[in-house]
């Protein structure tokens, strides 16, 4: 229940929360044309970890973006926090040393989540739990309950000049087909990922029906199984070394991109690309491609689906026993959906 009332007038500096967690920064993204068109005259701050800067680093809504270690000084963080004198933080994480943050910086509005043993640091807090709603909008709840209207459920990602010139010289030496299809075997849990082999059958299938390049894309965990792919799939291309803000650029080139559920897809779906999600221990209605021109596939029928467990206790039949033709006919749909729309 919200305590204290906001007068948008009085509001000149905003903090958002989040610090981990590539596609859960993305999918945050939903707040702020909310929060700019509310308070227009307010500077919107974010903090998240050093690593994952890259995911709202270049927003343009964003007048600063703070960052710190995950191993920093809670008193150091604090201190930063409060030279800025913020008039409102929003504590998108809510998890300890969030809440301890938010508690102490100094802000008239303290905004999060009411989960145990953080209620004491907010003076505004949301009811909702997690898993109520898709990941993106329970994001919303944290400004449903400060009184801020909802006008927009867009996430986003903006590319910079950087990226788009790292991808542009890339993509010019790939022979062109048709389309260009992204892949992206990562995951955040070993159970996400679908294996390699089921990669193959899948990609080889789409190359018959599809004159596509495929594009695969991959972080340090997942090189093995990239590489595995690229010699196993014919007309396909090992993407180099990036960091966040190349893939993106790469990502943006790609008509259609199918992946695992991970930081990638969502940026996928961020860029606007037609996304593909492929789904076992989480839920796609929570977690899926936030985006009109995104679908997910899953085996809904299978008695473990949707464990949520970091490691599969048997042998991956969610994506071994997934549907081939299924991916196959929504990633068609898609391609061709989106041509019309262009």
């Amino acid at each position: 229940m919200m305590k204290k009332k906001i007068n948008p007038s009085d509001i000149k500096k905003i903090l958002c929360i989040k610090p981990r967690g590539i596609g859960d920064i993305i999918l945050s993204t939903i707040v702020l044309e909310n929060l700019s068109s509310f308070f227009p005259d307010a500077q919107i701050h974010y903090l998240t970890e050093e690593f994952a800067k890259d995911a709202i680093s270049s927003h343009p809504l964003l007048h600063k973006v703070l960052t710190y270690k995950k191993d920093g000084s809670l008193i150091s963080i604090v201190k930063q926090i409060r030279s800025e004198k913020y008039d409102i933080v929003f504590d998108l994480y809510s998890n300890p040393r969030t809440a301890q943050i938010t508690f102490l910086s100094g802000a008239k509005f303290r905004i999060g989540y009411a989960y145990r043993g953080r209620k004491y640091a907010y003076n505004i807090k949301s009811q909702v739990g997690r898993g109520e709603t898709h990941s993106a909008e329970h994001n919303l709840e944290l400004l449903k309950v400060a009184g801020i209207p909802i006008s927009s459920k867009k996430i986003n990602y903006k590319l910079t000049n950087e990226s788009e010139e790292f991808a542009n010289s890339f993509i010019s030496n790939l022979i062109r087909k048709e389309f260009i299809i992204g892949i992206m075997p990562s995951g955040g849990w070993d159970s996400k990922r679908c294996p390699k082999e089921k990669w193959v059958e899948i990609l080889t299938s789409l190359s018959e029906k599809v004159s596509c390049n495929i594009l695969i894309l991959w972080g340090p965990e997942d090189f093995d199984d990239a590489n595995f792919i690229k010699n196993n799939v014919s007309d396909s291309t090992l993407a180099p070394e990036t960091n966040i803000k190349q893939i993106a650029g790469l990502l943006s080139k790609c008509n259609l991109v199918i992946a695992n559920d991970s930081g990638p897809m969502h940026l996928s779906a961020a860029l606007g690309i037609p996304t593909i999600g492929l789904f076992g221990p989480t839920d796609p209605k929570k977690h899926g491609p936030y985006s009109d021109k995104s679908d997910y596939v899953i085996k809904s029928d299978l008695h473990c689906i949707v464990c949520n467990k970091l490691i599969c206790p048997y042998n991956k039949e969610c994506f071994y026993q997934m549907d081939t033709d299924e991916i196959i006919s929504k990633a068609i749909k898609l391609l061709k959906t989106d041509a019309k729309k262009n």
